[in-house]
């Protein structure tokens, strides 16, 4: 037993990531920076598992937590949640394909090259524009309407739900490109969203089981992380990668490449429900806190309510999209579904 974890490749992994840290820390002499930023170490300590387990990134937890609570400037809390992630969903998409999880492959390679694109117009010409208040609620807002879309869908309890071989259309291929990149500009401006845009269009649209639809979207966002963190740490971004984001990113690395993994192994045997139920408490808590503790204005509440509306009218359009598959407009391979 022992010997299968010590070559699992999630482990060499992990202990590679701990070794590369350890140097560095051992030869700098920074270990006050946890003095400083142990909160975001605990923060990740659950962040890393609900994002290894869930189609949240480490950043949808990171993001609104760094913001809302501890002050971090949103630039800083994007920047450190594309950095965290770079690590984190990596490590947890390797966990994915060791473990041999179901995942819709075409799905991620169509959307990660449009997403790659997105990230780095999100990165350079929009988040810059945005002031910090309508940033945090953009985040919010979008989850919140991919929340009431998916309460929606989940109260049809005989649905049909179609696995990794589910079969794509040219038009389904377009829609994940257009997706995929609408989803990278929306994580070049809070560090997450590829993966909760694409994964409500394989749920919502295209009727993938939410089983699968996670571990897709987790592997995703480990590719637009690394593309995010790449196009910035190598000085080709219009900004480079903020100082405060790399001391708080040397304090939670060596917990995410560990949590991460873990919640995609956790996960792996678990009901669609269970996921559902774990995405509907994670959006309704990250809401309300932001409703709490981000001072409001008209023009915040106003942008709050038009984006929530958008965002569930452009949600429940994919359900709409999606019901052809139960109308029998389109049609999965014969082992492709099954009943919910």
């Amino acid at each position: 037993m022992i010997r299968r974890i010590v070559r699992h490749p999630s482990f060499l992994c992990a202990m590679t990531v701990w070794a590369l840290w350890l140097t560095y820390m051992i030869s700098t002499d920074r270990w006050a920076l946890f003095e400083t930023y142990w909160a975001a170490s605990v923060t990740m300590l659950f962040g890393s598992f609900i994002a290894g387990a869930t189609s949240e990134g480490g950043g949808a937890v990171a993001f609104p937590v760094f913001t809302l609570v501890f002050g971090i400037k949103p630039e800083i809390a994007r920047d450190f949640s594309v950095m965290i992630q770079s690590v984190g969903m990596t490590a947890a998409a390797i966990a994915i394909f060791t473990l041999k999880v179901p995942v819709v492959g075409r799905a991620i390679i169509v959307a990660a090259l449009a997403g790659a694109c997105g990230v780095i117009i999100g990165l350079d010409y929009i988040a810059p524009l945005l002031p910090g208040p309508v940033a945090k609620t953009l985040f919010t807002a979008v989850w919140l309407s991919f929340g009431v879309a998916l309460f929606l869908i989940n109260r049809d309890k005989k649905r049909r739900v179609f696995g990794a071989d589910v079969e794509l259309r040219l038009a389904d291929y377009v829609a994940l490109a257009v997706f995929g990149g609408i989803g990278g500009v929306i994580t070049g401006i809070v560090g997450s969203g590829i993966d909760i845009v694409v994964f409500s269009f394989l749920v919502l649209a295209l009727r993938v089981s939410e089983r699968v639809a996670t571990p897709t979207s987790v592997v995703l966002m480990a590719t637009n992380s690394l593309t995010a963190f790449a196009w910035k740490g190598l000085g080709f971004g219009a900004q480079p990668l903020a100082p405060e984001a790399w001391d708080l990113w040397l304090c939670c690395v060596p917990i995410v490449v560990i949590g991460a993994p873990l919640g995609a192994w956790f996960i792996r045997s678990r009901s669609r429900e269970f996921v559902v139920r774990i995405l509907y408490a994670s959006i309704v808590v990250q809401y309300i806190g932001a409703l709490i503790l981000l001072p409001q204005s008209l023009f915040l509440l106003g942008f709050n309510i038009a984006t929530v509306l958008v965002g569930t009218a452009l949600f429940c359009g994919m359900s709409r999209y999606g019901a052809g598959f139960d109308r029998g407009v389109w049609r999965a391979k014969p082992a492709a579904w099954k009943r919910a």
